[in-house]
């Protein structure tokens, strides 16, 4: 049975998601009936076609009035700003992805099931009252058939959970550090501007910016034995795309860095939960 998946917010991850399925050749298990975002079609299938990042789009992309067309596949473009006016019922959405980064707490879920989607994943963090918080290859385990709203965490909670769990199961984590070196988001300016942050004022291509992270409430979130014993910081650097993790963490165990070399490089090809 294929599954329907409408997507909410075409940015970066929105797009992303639509590239990963094709380039994954997984299109008979899923597909995208639909995607919502206020921009326009021209623009959306301009993005998606070529992107900075990445590079080209191996398929051929086009628009026709409010359809957006991957290769002989039509998915339908909505530019709906209300949750609860969606046509998910009408399309027979079963799961909807959102990639807003805006929407994130049960009420917008249960808005997304009202206007008709079985399911909804949130592709950022999610509020506590969510169905279930799930890093993939940690505690997947705990997805439950009757979980209708789900939060994938974030880019940087995936990265570092993994790790965090494999030393502790290990060695014993007592607390811990985290700092975020982030590349530069679409919140940031391109030359100085107004910013409510006055962080972000600054040129994101000339600027190392410090900014707030809840990398340290998503580490909690995972595993609530570390509730307040674990800090993080976030700053953004001038590149597009990789970021990296520096975590420093103190163990109940004495250990050599080769030892835990070798724990992560045998580790790194299977699920650890």
């Amino acid at each position: 049975m294929t599954v329907r998946v409408a997507i909410n917010g075409f940015g970066r991850i929105g797009r992303n998601v639509v590239r990963a399925l094709y380039e994954s050749g997984r299109r008979a298990e899923m597909t995208v009936v639909a995607i919502n975002e206020l921009a326009d079609a021209a623009g959306m299938a301009h993005l998606l076609k070529y992107d900075t990042s990445h590079g080209r789009f191996a398929w051929d992309i086009r628009h026709e009035r409010e359809q957006l067309i991957v290769g002989d596949d039509v998915i339908r473009i909505l530019h709906e700003p209300s949750l609860d006016a969606l046509p998910w019922r009408e399309l027979g959405v079963d799961v909807v992805l959102d990639c807003t980064g805006v929407y994130g707490n049960r009420q917008h879920g249960e808005a997304h099931i009202a206007a008709g989607a079985k399911k909804v994943l949130f592709s950022h963090p999610g509020s506590n009252d969510l169905d279930a918080t799930i890093v993939f290859g940690v505690n997947q385990d705990q997805l439950r058939a009757e979980h209708r709203i789900v939060s994938n965490a974030s880019c940087t909670t995936n990265c570092i959970i993994p790790v965090i769990k494999l030393l502790d199961d290990a060695y014993g984590i007592e607390s811990g550090t985290v700092t975020t070196i982030h590349s530069a988001m679409h919140d940031q300016q391109v030359i100085d501007a107004y910013h409510p942050d006055l962080r972000r004022t600054r040129a994101a291509s000339q600027s190392i910016i410090p900014v707030d992270t809840k990398l340290a409430a998503g580490i909690t979130r995972i595993f609530p034995q570390f509730n307040d014993r674990f800090e993080a910081i976030a700053v953004r650097v001038p590149t597009i795309n990789v970021t990296a993790i520096d975590l420093s963490v103190t163990v109940k165990k004495p250990v050599k860095a080769n030892e835990v070399n070798q724990l992560l490089q045998k580790s790194g090809t299977r699920c650890i939960s």
